[in-house]
């Protein structure tokens, strides 16, 4: 229409400090979640892979999910030990500049960040589950680092005390890798990991549907819908 800029979602989302990535393998799950707006990033891993049962390789899948988003695509290795983290981490880089390879908070995996951030390679420290861990991963070279908010509850511990403890700690130190708030379970997950000051939240395809539902929304569609059938006036 005359008169109305259209404005990118890159412009919007630059805007905007807290992301909203993807955490699956799923490709039509990506895509439509694309097609909304909503996410920026995705994460995935082998397992995730192999719950879809691709036929193809996994650096396959990843380069395909790259395809599907211009953000970052954050994408898991496999071995456990340096040569092989930093070997596997190079490989999956090498498939698209949005990359991120994940990487544990081990021993091992924090030689393996320090080693990738001195040449440029953008890590996800991974299976995070305290404030001390995420502080080691950020010192190391991580570009993110992940708290596994669902799975600390699962214990008996707050998961979101976690989530804040590292925003204030970042904060603070200006420290500049970012926290991705992970194993997301339901929406008030969402919203109290925003309130406590998460850069990205990712979650799986079935959170972001719940998200969007709402009784009374669908309660005052089906009223208006009604309302202008006995209108029994034309739209145009």
């Amino acid at each position: 229409p005359l008169g109305i800029k259209k404005i990118s979602h890159t412009t919007i989302m630059r805007g905007w400090r807290m992301e909203i990535w993807l955490d699956t393998a799923n490709l039509n799950h990506i895509k439509t979640a694309v097609d909304w707006g909503v996410i920026s990033g995705v994460t995935t891993n082998p397992t995730l892979v192999a719950r879809e049962g691709f036929s193809m390789p996994f650096k396959e899948a990843v380069k395909t999910i790259c395809g599907l988003v211009k953000g970052p695509v954050s994408a898991e290795v496999v071995s456990l030990d340096v040569d092989g983290m930093v070997k596997e981490a190079r490989e999956l880089a090498d498939l698209a500049l949005n990359v991120v390879v994940k990487i544990p908070i081990t021993k091992e995996g924090l030689i393996a960040i320090h080693n990738l951030a001195s040449t440029g390679v953008k890590t996800n420290c991974t299976l995070i589950f305290s404030p001390n861990q995420a502080l080691l991963a950020a010192v190391a070279g991580a570009t993110y680092v992940s708290p596994f908010v669902g799975r600390i509850d699962d214990v008996g511990n707050r998961g979101m005390e976690v989530v804040r403890d590292i925003a204030q700690i970042f904060k603070i130190h200006k420290i500049k890798a970012k926290q991705i708030a992970a194993s997301m379970r339901h929406p008030m997950h969402i919203i109290a990991a925003a309130k406590a000051g998460a850069d990205v939240i990712t979650l799986p395809f079935h959170v972001i549907e719940l998200m969007i539902k709402h009784p009374l929304t669908d309660i005052g569609i089906t009223r208006f819908i009604d309302d202008w059938k006995k209108a029994k006036i034309s739209f145009g």
